[in-house]
C-alpha cells in the first residue's frame, strides 16, 4: 500500500504543501496525496465554480474553502513579516471581497484565424483564456466580453495582440481599447454604434500614440465619499467597491480624531475625500491625472483638500514637514514606499495607516518605521481579488 500525505497549508503560489515539504498543485489543507499524485480531498477541498479554472491565471484558488482563504491571506502576511524579522501583531479577521464584484479588469484579445479570443492569460502563459464564464468579474464587465469579440473584429491584426480595459463607472462601463487599428469612418460608425447600444460611459482607442476618446456623453466618473471625482481614462480605482469599503473604514478607525492629515500616493482621494468630511488633508499624487481630478472634485464639493502633484519617490515629503500632520495614509503601489518609509520613521507623527498591496514591501517598510520607535499595533488583512494569491492589508503603527 502506498504511503499517503495530508496536505497542511497553502505555500505563497498557491500550492498545496505537506509536513515534508512536498508541494502539490490544485489542493487544500485537509487532503491526502499518494505516492503517485492521486488526491483525496479534504474538508476544505471544494468544486470549483468556473470552467476555466485552472487554466486561466485570474483565479489560483477556485479550489479551497474560505477558512482556508482566510488562513492564506494570513499565512502571507505573517511570511513575509518574518522574513524582516517583524514581530507579528495581532490580526483581524480577513475581509473576502464576494464573486462576481471586480469593477475592474485587463484582458487581452487576439486575432486567430477569423475569430477573436478575448480573456485572461492562462496562468504562466502568454496564452489567451477565451472567457465564456467568470466568477469574479462584476456582471457589467462580463456582459461585454462577447460583444467585444465581434467589434475587435476588424480592429485587430494577426498575431497581435490588443489590450482591453474595463472599468464601472457611476455612468457605466468604461472602456479603454489598446494596440487596435480604428481608422476611417466605417470604424467610427462601429464605436459609436457600441458604445451607444451598450450603454457606455466612456469609449477610448489607444493606437500607438496615447489615448483617445471617441464616446464620452457626459464626464465619467467614480464617487469617492460622496464626491463625483472624474476619473482619468484607464485610472485606478480599488478592485471592488466592497474591498474600497473595508479599506476605509479600517483607515477612519486608525486615523480616528486627527484634525490634520496627510494621504500619500493619494490618487483620485479614495480616502483624501472621506477623510475630508472631518479633518483638513493634504493630498500628495505622482500621476498628474488623478491629482488633477482630485482637486478639482475637492473644490466642487467644498472638502478641505490640498493636492500636490508630487512625485514621491523622487521627493518624499521630509521628516519636519510631515511632523505637522495628527495622521498619515499611506497607499503605495506594489514597490512599496522605502523612501517615504524612511521620512515618516523619522517625523514622529503619532499615526499612520499604510495600506498595502505587496506583504512584502510592507514588511520592509514596516522593519523601517519599528527602528525608529514606531509600533504595529494591528493589521487587517483584504482579500479584495478573491481567489488570487494577490493579498492587501491595512497596518496600523503607532508612536
Amino acid at each position: 500500500m502506498s504511503k499517503s500525505e495530508l496536505i497542511v497549508r497553502l505555500a505563497g503560489k498557491g500550492d498545496g504543501v505537506t509536513a515534508g515539504g512536498r508541494h502539490v498543485p490544485l489542493t487544500a489543507p485537509g487532503d491526502m496525496v499518494a505516492e503517485d499524485g492521486t488526491i483525496t480531498p479534504g474538508p476544505q477541498h471544494v468544486e470549483p465554480p468556473c470552467r476555466h479554472f485552472p487554466r486561466c491565471g485570474g483565479c489560483e484558488l477556485q479550489h479551497v474553502d474560505d477558512e482556508a482563504y482566510s488562513d492564506f491571506v494570513i499565512s502571507r502576511i505573517s511570511g513575509s513579516l518574518r522574513a524582516q524579522g517583524v514581530e507579528l501583531p495581532p490580526m483581524g479577521l480577513p475581509h473576502l471581497s464576494p464573486p462576481l464584484a471586480r469593477r475592474r479588469a485587463t484582458m487581452r484579445a487576439e486575432k486567430q484565424g477569423k475569430r477573436i479570443v478575448l480573456g485572461f492569460n492562462e496562468g504562466q502563459s502568454h496564452r489567451i483564456i477565451d472567457l465564456k464564464q467568470c466568477e469574479v468579474l462584476a456582471p457589467e464587465l462580463f456582459a461585454l466580453v462577447a460583444p467585444l469579440r465581434l467589434l475587435l473584429a476588424g480592429m485587430v491584426r494577426d498575431r497581435r495582440a490588443a489590450g482591453v480595459q474595463l472599468t464601472l463607472t457611476d455612468q457605466g462601463v468604461d472602456v479603454l481599447l489598446e494596440k487596435v487599428e480604428a481608422e476611417g469612418l466605417a470604424a467610427a460608425e462601429a464605436l459609436t454604434e457600441f458604445a451607444q447600444t451598450h450603454k457606455l460611459a466612456r469609449l477610448a482607442i489607444d493606437e500607438g500614440d496615447g489615448p483617445q476618446v471617441r464616446w464620452e456623453p457626459g464626464p465619467a466618473t467614480a464617487t469617492v465619499g460622496g464626491v463625483a471625482v472624474p476619473l482619468p481614462i484607464g485610472g485606478f480605482l480599488q478592485a471592488t467597491a466592497d474591498g474600497e469599503a473595508a479599506l476605509l473604514a479600517e483607515v477612519r478607525r486608525i486615523v480616528g480624531d486627527a484634525a490634520f492629515v496627510a494621504d500619500l500616493f493619494a490618487g483620485i482621494g479614495t480616502f483624501a475625500l472621506p477623510l475630508a468630511e472631518r479633518a483638513k488633508v493634504y493630498a500628495a499624487e505622482g500621476a498628474r491625472d488623478p491629482a488633477m481630478a482630485l482637486k478639482g472634485a475637492a473644490a466642487r464639493a467644498g472638502r478641505p483638500v490640498m493636492v500636490e502633484h508630487r512625485d514621491l519617490f523622487r521627493r518624499p515629503v521630509d521628516a519636519k514637514d510631515l511632523s505637522r500632520f495628527d495622521a498619515v495614509v499611506l497607499d503605495p503601489p506594489r514597490a512599496g514606499a522605502i523612501e517615504q518609509a524612511q521620512e515618516l520613521a523619522l517625523s514622529g507623527v503619532p499615526r499612520i495607516a499604510y495600506v498595502s498591496c505587496n506583504p512584502h514591501t510592507f514588511a520592509r517598510d514596516a522593519k523601517e518605521l519599528i527602528a525608529e520607535g514606531y509600533e504595529l499595533v494591528r493589521i487587517m488583512p483584504i482579500g479584495q481579488f478573491r481567489w488570487s494569491t494577490h493579498v492587501e492589508l491595512v497596518g496600523e503603527f503607532r508612536r
